[in-house]
């Protein structure tokens, strides 16, 4: 195994795989973070800001075949919270039943929220109040979940673009821009 160095930040190991590895794809697979990480819904840049992390680093982590120290599963583990067993055992089940039944309430409170914040008449709002505070009966720290996000929504001061991380060529721009 080898360490990538990212500019200062936590060495993140990868894995080298030799030109005579014989193992398959199916049997390399070393844990399921990603899998697990996309069913219940967290982003790379909502994992990055718990984890303290960068996002680039925590995409190599989550590659199948990234062997990871067991401090980084951890870690993993506390910001996705769900049981460790999840991240690293495949089921038959997409995940264990409570972590599934916590993941489906969380997109129902997401919805219900959405529905909230957006509805045009003030009984759809009143059905969508009455819907939230449902489901925060049922699972208390659903209290803070936000709504979904518009398409085209500004992001909060603290949620940078992609723009930000990746530098842009200047041969990239066309040089008839300053004709005008």
């Amino acid at each position: 195994m080898a360490i990538a160095d990212l500019a200062g930040a936590d060495p993140v190991p990868t894995p080298v795989i030799s030109k005579n590895d014989e193992r398959n794809e199916s049997s390399n697979a070393l844990h399921r973070i990603r899998t697990v990480r996309l069913q219940e819904g967290v982003s790379l840049r909502s994992a990055a800001r718990q984890m303290g992390s960068d996002i680039r680093s925590l995409r190599l982590q989550e590659q199948e075949s990234t062997d990871l120290r067991l401090s980084d599963l951890h870690k993993w583990q506390k910001a996705l919270d769900v049981p460790l067993t999840d991240l690293v055992e495949e089921t038959d089940e997409p995940l264990s039943r409570p972590v599934l039944e916590r993941a489906r309430l969380i997109r129902l409170m997401k919805t219900a929220k959405a529905i909230e914040e957006r509805s045009p008449t003030a009984s759809v709002t009143r059905m969508a109040e009455t819907l939230v505070s449902q489901l925060v009966e049922i699972m208390p720290e659903l209290e803070h979940v936000s709504p979904w996000h518009q398409f085209g929504q500004r992001r909060s001061l603290e949620e940078f673009g992609r723009i930000v991380e990746r530098r842009m060529s200047e041969d990239l721009i066309p040089d008839n821009l300053d004709d005008d």
